[in-house]
């Protein structure tokens, strides 16, 4: 937690042209971990992710793209949902 304090603190002190490098990297890791973990999933595997308000919503992979994945919730509806936001689902 101390590192995030620390960037905070570096990010109040930066001028434009340093902002936006920051910006670019974060983007840029943003899209790695979510290409990582497609890579971990298939079509048709059971998965979970924190939904709009909290609410926990579990489904099916129907689509795969390349950083996000189609997730059928049933009578919640379809989710296109960013791969790094979905995990394994866990049994009741």
């Amino acid at each position: 937690m101390a590192t995030v304090n620390e960037a905070i603190e570096a990010i109040q002190d930066m001028n434009n042209d340093q902002l936006e490098r920051v910006i670019e990297q974060v983007k840029l890791q943003r899209t790695y971990l979510a290409r990582n973990a497609t890579r971990t999933m298939r079509v048709g595997d059971a998965v979970q992710f924190e939904g709009r308000r909290g609410i926990i919503v579990k489904g099916k992979i129907t689509k795969m793209n390349i950083k996000t994945c189609k997730v059928d919730a049933g009578h919640q509806g379809v989710w296109k949902v960013t791969a790094s936001m979905l995990k394994a689902q866990t049994c009741p």
